[in-house]
């Protein structure tokens, strides 16, 4: 996975995860992975290393840990001494803009497909947090800590809450 996806490994994360080995719903997948948003590091390689860890223990960890990493970091390393070397080429350039164009668009997609089970089940109270989350960051720009520190104990308290109603 983490050769395809050089750049944007969540993508074929959740689809060999998901999709096509079925380790994972979809909801478990969202669900693991906004558990992995809460651990210090790279969110890919805490899901790499709870996901292997889940699978096969202390070893499946170490294991997803070492393949996620092992294979870019030799090829960065490979290609940081290349572009030492020819970094000015203007081509070069050209085509490193290009492949940054799809990783954002690889983004894009995945965050579209983790989206889809939330609206599908069609909850206003996770529509409304999600809603309110993007404002404050992405329309208001307020600091994640800040956001994360008010939204996290109040979307707790607000699905408590309504556990206990549904009971």
């Amino acid at each position: 996975m983490s050769l395809a996806g050089f750049g944007g490994v969540l993508v074929w994360a959740r689809r060999g995860i998901v999709e096509k080995h079925r380790w994972m719903t979809a909801d478990e997948f969202n669900e693991t992975f906004a558990l992995c948003h809460f651990l210090p590091g790279p969110n890919i390689v805490n899901l790499s290393v709870v996901f292997g860890s889940r699978i096969r223990g202390i070893p499946g960890a170490l294991a997803a840990f070492t393949g996620l990493l092992a294979p870019p970091v030799l090829i960065v390393t490979a290609l940081a001494a290349l572009y030492a070397q020819y970094g000015e080429i203007d081509a070069l350039r050209r085509a490193l803009a290009g492949v940054a164009c799809v990783a954002i668009g690889l983004l894009f997609a995945v965050t579209f497909k983790m989206l889809m089970p939330l609206l599908r089940k069609r909850d206003p109270l996770a529509l409304a947090l999600l809603a309110a989350v993007f404002v404050a960051i992405g329309v208001l720009r307020l600091p994640l800590p800040v956001v994360l520190g008010v939204m996290v104990p109040l979307s707790i308290g607000a699905n408590y809450v309504l556990a206990r109603r549904a009971r």
